[in-house]
């Protein structure tokens, strides 16, 4: 049994009294913390206090239902990453499906299977945690990414491209991303037309402009975007126009060059270990070297010749 300091913690909300307290039971009995809400304001007040590893929601509830209660969740950066399971008696795919553009990444019909319901606690808060910490690595490393919902409304950003939006829109506040209605709109026509990799310009009303790129989904009813000041060249736009490199292939070799493995790079460019590997086997080509260190050597060059 893991200590208390090493528990992971699920937040269980439910108005039934009795079914709470069986899933709070069977929560506890698997070696993972419980917390209990019986609505969802009570869920958000609790949330202010604590932030569990994963929510187990009722969809159905009296007064604050658990797609509202889920909409809200999501609509605050700190719970991003936190993933929510619906439980609901509902079974229309629409139901469903109001669920998980509600922000949640699964669910679970009542009456709850409780083996089921632990497998699936267990894998999504394994996913949560990876996610986390490939966010956490975004934002110590200064990455300029922007994630929105399908509708091109925020749902996190790196503190820098907060900041580059605050300096470039007079109304956006880098603490609190609320995107101007054209940023959003702009990051919908590019979610729809699905123009990977092709920056657009924004029209910005503060001191600096603004490029965003849509690079791909990044979860469920997510969207990521890198944005530029389009007065500036990042390293990696550098390393693509200097040594012939797609810029996808660039922000590989740049993480490479800064000695982070395939796995840890997949985990912050959100692909996979084995697509890390392509890249650089084509990087490797490109540049005519057989190996990661003699590829640093030539990236570590190239922006040396720039500075």
């Amino acid at each position: 049994m893991p200590s208390d300091a090493s528990r992971d913690t699920v937040m269980i909300v439910d108005d039934n009294h009795d079914e709470l307290h069986l899933l709070v039971d069977a929560i506890e009995d698997a070696g993972i913390t419980a917390l209990a809400a019986t609505n969802g304001a009570a869920a958000l007040s609790l949330l202010d206090k604590l932030i569990p590893n994963l929510v187990v929601l009722d969809a159905v509830m009296p007064g604050l239902d658990g797609f509202e209660t889920c909409r809200r969740i999501k609509s605050e950066t700190r719970f991003a990453h936190l993933p929510v399971i619906f439980m609901t008696g509902l079974k229309a795919p629409e139901d469903v499906l109001k669920g998980l553009e509600s922000g949640g990444v699964d669910y679970v019909t009542k009456p709850v299977n409780i083996a089921e319901l632990l497998a699936r606690v267990r894998v999504h808060i394994a996913n949560g945690r990876v996610a986390f910490g490939a966010r956490v690595a975004l934002d110590a490393t200064g990455r300029y990414l922007l994630a929105t919902d399908g509708l091109g409304q925020a749902r996190w950003s790196t503190p820098q491209a907060g900041s580059l939006l605050a300096a470039a829109f007079d109304q956006v506040n880098a603490a609190d991303l609320k995107l101007p209605t054209e940023v959003s709109a702009l990051a919908r026509r590019l979610i729809e037309a699905g123009e990977l990799e092709k920056a657009q310009p924004l029209v910005a009303r503060g001191t600096s402009e603004v490029c965003i790129a849509f690079l791909g989904k990044s979860g469920p009813d997510e969207y990521l975007f890198r944005l530029t000041a389009s007065s500036s060249r990042s390293e990696d736009e550098m390393l693509s126009d200097d040594l012939g490199l797609t810029p996808r292939e660039a922000e590989v070799l740049i993480w490479t060059a800064r000695g982070k493995s395939n796995r840890e790079i997949s985990e912050i460019l959100l692909i996979s270990p084995r697509t890390v590997n392509k890249h650089l086997e084509r990087i490797f080509s490109k540049l005519g070297v057989e190996n990661r260190a003699s590829a640093t050597s030539v990236a570590m060059r190239a922006l040396a010749a720039r500075s």
